[in-house]
Order: C-alpha cells, then structure tokens, then sequence
C-alpha cells in the first residue's frame, strides 16, 4: 500500500491495552482490534494500511503522553473532549469497539471536539498545582472537623483568642475534653500540623518551578495575581495565544455569563458550567481582590454595577470576566515581547 495513503485512526484507551479501529477515507473499516499500550505495537498495527495517520484519543489519565510520542512519531493526532464524545455516543451497550469506531469517524469527518494537548512540562504542573490544593482543602476540613468537636462538647472560644493562632492551640491544650475527644483532638491537631509542613514545603517548589517562565512571571507583575494564581493559571490556561479571542478565554475559565433565554424571554443563569472550578475560584478571588484593596479601572467598574443595584456576586463576576478579557491581551507573544 502506498504510503501516501491517509488512514483515520480511533484509539480507546486503557491501562494495558488500546482498542485501534482504522478507517480509509470513505469510512470502510480496516481493522477494530486491541493491542498492547505501547507505541511500537499500535503503530504496527495502523500504519501496514497508510503511513499519513490522522487519530483520535479520548482525553485521560496517561493518553497526552501517548499522543504525544505518536505525534513525534509522525502521527497527526489530537486529544478528543471526553464529556462531548460520551454525549454523542447513542448505542446503550458501551464497548471499547464502539468507542474506538466513534473516535475514527468523528476524526475522518472532521467533527472530532478536541481539547488542547499541553506539553509535558505543563502536565506536570497541572499534577503539582491540584496536589497542593488537595492540601488545602484536607486542611479545611481537619479545621472543621475540630470546631465540630468543640461544639459536640459545648466548648466556646474565649472572647481574647483569635482562632488557629497560637493562644488558639495553647487554649485546646487545656481544653476539658473526654478522653476519647482529647484522643481525637490530638489526632486532627497532628494531621493539621502534617499538612500545614506539606504545604509550606510545596509552595517553595512552585516558586522555582515558574522562577523561569516567562509567562507566570509576567503574571505575577499585575496588581492582585499572587504565586498560586499565577500558577492555576498557567496549568490550565497554557498559552494565551490559543485562544481567539478575550471572550473565549472567559468561557474556557468558567466565569462568563450562561444564557437561559427561550422565544421572547431573555434571562441569565449565573455563571456557565465549565472550565476547571480552581481556575474558577482563584478568578473570583483575585476579582475580589481587585474591587475592595485596589482603586483602578476594575474598582471603578464595580463601583458603577454597585450603584446601579446590581448584587455583589454579580458584580465581582463581572469584574474577573472583564479582568480575565483585558488579560488575554497583554499576554499575547508580542505584548510578552516588549
């Protein structure tokens, strides 16, 4: 077979095995069989019927570094969105063939919904950037778990202490607990000392980590953006420059306005639901950042909607759309240049 010959490719991903279905132009299926996840194998087992492969991988934990060892191998291939596929698959009986045939034919017909394939280097700091985050919120909820405990035996915070201070945890060791709450007590009190060491320990690591990168540094330069913003957004963002526009870039973040009009009624309801809920969450709190410390444009801005009676969860939604829009212009290659 020549080796201009275009085949299209639809891979399933799994742990140990990869369902290959391999399509011609016209849709005629070739071969629909799984094979070993390694590269050798698959490549064996698509390129014998055409050498130009176009392939699809449903995006999942350990496909991008597949794709991206077939892509330097040649391949023209492209991650697929894994929520969209799994809603245009129709057939009730869910099987790796099905799968793998879907992929094929959505990439040869051109209608594949694809998600951006990052470099490795950013791969892994989107595991380092949601690692310390897990951090944070199992701190959250050790914190919780000791006010639960406290209240569980009426005990109330002295007016003269200020929670998770020092005096705070010289207070809970005398605290009058039974024995079994003092046990407990002291088991959340060492997982919050654990975690706290955790944290500090990977915050010095994301410092180094980005001390290169020209982006997250240029990041860091505006008013409010601190490292662990900084960091979220450019693990989930990447580049700027991907997207087409400032609009686009607020929706990818989650923080652009979700439509419910129908007919003659037009109607807004609240935030849309997508993008990743940590970017999300650093946008909203560098929004209220920006309103409440500092008095630039976007103070401004929040000032008006504010008199105008708009609620305050609208307005701090308003001004990380606007901030996130005016971001997607001073982070383009050229603005990063001067």
């Amino acid at each position: 077979m020549s080796n201009i010959v275009t085949v299209y490719v639809g891979l399933d991903y799994h742990q140990d095995a990869v369902q290959v279905c391999v399509l011609d132009r016209e849709g005629r299926q070739l071969t629909n069989r799984s094979v070993p996840n390694d590269d050798d194998a698959i490549r064996a087992a698509t390129e014998r019927y055409g050498k130009h492969v176009v392939a699809a991988i449903e995006a999942c934990c350990g496909a991008a570094e597949l794709a991206e060892r077939l892509s330097k191998a040649g391949w023209s291939i492209s991650l697929a969105h894994a929520g969209f596929v799994n809603r245009m698959k129709q057939n009730p009986d869910k099987t790796d063939f099905d799968d793998a045939l879907l992929l094929a034919d959505l990439v040869r017909i051109g209608y594949l919904p694809k998600v951006w394939l990052a470099p490795a280097e950013l791969r892994r700091l989107r595991r380092l950037v949601p690692y310390r985050q897990q951090l944070v919120e199992r701190r959250k909820a050790t914190k919780l778990r000791i006010r639960a405990l406290l209240r569980e035996n009426r005990l109330k915070l002295p007016p003269s202490v200020n929670a998770w201070t020092q005096a705070f945890f010289a207070w809970l060791e005398t605290a009058e607990l039974h024995e079994e709450d003092r046990w407990l007590m002291d088991q959340h009190l060492a997982q919050l000392q654990e975690l706290s060491r955790q944290i500090q320990e990977s915050d010095p690591r994301l410092a180094d980590r980005l001390a290169d990168d020209a982006i997250t540094q240029r990041l860091l330069s505006y008013y409010g953006v601190g490292l662990i913003t900084a960091a979220t957004m450019r693990a989930e963002i990447g580049r700027f420059d991907r997207f087409r526009s400032g609009k686009q870039l607020a929706k990818f973040c989650g923080i652009s306005p979700r439509n419910a009009s129908s007919g003659a009624r037009q109607a807004d309801a609240g935030l849309i639901k997508s993008g990743n809920p940590q970017l999300r969450r650093v946008l909203i709190e560098l929004a209220q950042r920006l309103l409440w410390r500092s008095k630039g444009p976007h103070a401004a801005m929040a000032s008006r909607l504010l008199q105008k009676g708009k609620p305050k969860n609208v307005v701090v939604a308003a001004v990380a759309n606007r901030w996130i829009r005016w971001m997607y212009h001073q982070m383009q290659p050229e603005s990063l240049a001067t």
